[in-house]
């Protein structure tokens, strides 16, 4: 396998598809998964001629387990050391999630400033800010976040298949196609991280205000979400995005949920191509 370490001595495994010489994308996974969850869109790319990258974040998948650090600053400066490693140039960001934050911090702090980036892309992503404050009034309350770390500590296993079976693919839905062994992959994805780096990483996803990362971002920017995404709200995110974005493209989809990259992973693959090709 092949990892990456870090300035500060975590190993961050990714892996690395692909002509060499190719366009890279480089794809980052939300809470609490791993470099797995863009298996489909990873092959999809790769058939497409491009080179495809993923890794796994600290403390989640095959990175290390390690006690600190699970916050966007972290996150984003441990993609920096995979980049750079690899010398990644001209390449495309995509991030899902908790995923679209570390994508802001990092194409803001790290990419931009350094010229790798071409373009990003944010899906069902967490910025500007998940947390309802008095300047965030669309946002979701703390005790939401506080049910989230009283069900990991108590039955994490439990926890993780009762997200995966209900909202995050709205497979509570009337109607919905549930498919089971996508909750199966979720669930192994999850169970195979740090408890303690999934307990941190919700205040990291839900407190981190990433408005001034959002501002700095000048290269073209996708932004894709569902309007039936139960776990990022899309108008206090999607839209508020759009707004803050100085080059952004804007994709709202009726119906479609927070997992909507595997979900409906052909419709999103196609409208990735096509921007990425744009």
């Amino acid at each position: 396998m092949s990892f990456v370490k870090t300035k500060d001595g975590v190993n961050i495994f990714f892996k690395d598809w692909g002509p060499k010489d190719a366009q890279p994308i480089v794809f980052h996974h939300g809470w609490p998964l791993s470099a797995d969850d863009w298996d489909t869109q990873m092959l999809f790319f790769l058939a497409k001629g491009f080179r495809v990258i993923a890794t796994d974040r600290r403390g989640h998948g095959r990175s290390d387990q390690v006690s600190d650090g699970h916050d966007m600053d972290h996150y984003a400066a441990d993609v920096s050391a995979v980049v750079e490693f690899l010398d990644l140039r001209n390449a495309v960001h995509v991030g899902h999630s908790t995923g679209g934050g570390q994508v802001a911090r990092y194409v803001a702090k790290y990419g931009q400033p350094q010229g790798r980036v071409a373009k990003a892309v944010l899906i069902s992503a967490v910025p500007p800010l998940m947390l309802k404050t008095e300047s965030n009034p669309g946002g979701t309350p703390l005790a939401v976040f506080d049910d989230f770390r009283k069900a990991l500590a108590a039955n994490r296993a439990q926890f993780y298949l009762d997200v995966a079976s209900g909202p995050f693919y709205g497979f509570n839905r009337e109607g919905a196609q549930v498919s089971q062994g996508t909750i199966r992959n979720w669930w192994r994805q999850g169970m195979e991280g740090s408890a303690k780096a999934h307990y941190e990483g919700i205040k990291a996803f839900s407190e981190t205000d990433q408005t001034e990362d959002l501002k700095a971002i000048t290269v073209p920017t996708l932004v894709m979400q569902g309007d039936d995404d139960q776990v990022v709200p899309y108008k206090n995110a999607a839209l508020l995005q759009d707004k803050l974005l100085t080059n952004s493209t804007l994709k709202i989809y009726p119906g479609y949920p927070h997992g909507m990259h595997t979900s409906h992973a052909d419709v999103i693959n196609a409208d990735l191509l096509a921007f990425i090709r744009s």
